[in-house]
């Protein structure tokens, strides 16, 4: 099966946020409870409109036609979540000389996972970064990710704790790589 990829646009919203709850739904159950999926698809899993605004953003569909993942990489500060996090998004522009870009937002449709398109999405998302002057990155993953990120040069760092609303939290790690 081929993926094909394209810099999604706001016309892709509804899409985008159905693939996540589909994502979130059916491949992260051995990772959080049902309340910290619910929560998280409420706050952090939601779509972030200012990487699509800001065209760092991709949608991968399979040849069918159907969205079958997305995800991508950020120059500005904050590190993981959506338009409805809890905490505060951080839109402070990233100097490449100094700070690692934010590799953000990868989901998987379960239908189509484990056929290379999270590594597919993920390495489109680095060289994009790579062309705007970055050398280094990081991102927050889920525990649902960390082997897809270590199998493609990433290391954890460490791991905190993000509030996802209705009291719950959920465990994510830090990565970082260098290129």
């Amino acid at each position: 099966m081929g993926f094909h990829l394209r810099v999604a646009t706001m016309r892709d919203v509804g899409a985008i946020r159905e693939l996540i709850m589909a994502s979130v739904r059916g491949l992260q159950v051995p990772d959080y409870s049902e309340a910290q999926r619910e929560g998280a698809l409420a706050t952090v899993f939601s779509v972030d409109s200012q990487l699509i605004a800001d065209g760092t953003y991709f949608v991968a569909t399979a040849d069918g036609g159907e969205l079958a993942g997305c995800g991508g990489w950020s120059y500005r500060k904050t590190l993981y979540g959506g338009d409805h996090q809890v905490e505060e998004i951080v839109p402070v522009r990233l100097d490449p000389n100094v700070d690692a870009a934010k590799i953000r937002a990868i989901f998987v449709h379960p239908e189509f996972a484990r056929m290379g398109l999270g590594s597919l999405i993920l390495e489109a998302a680095e060289s994009a970064a790579v062309a705007g002057g970055f050398r280094r990155f990081e991102m927050g993953s889920t525990l649902t990710g960390v082997a897809l990120y270590m199998l493609n040069g990433y290391r954890e760092v460490g791991k905190f704790r993000v509030p996802v609303g209705g009291g719950q939290m959920i465990v994510v790690a830090r990565m970082v790589k260098e290129v």
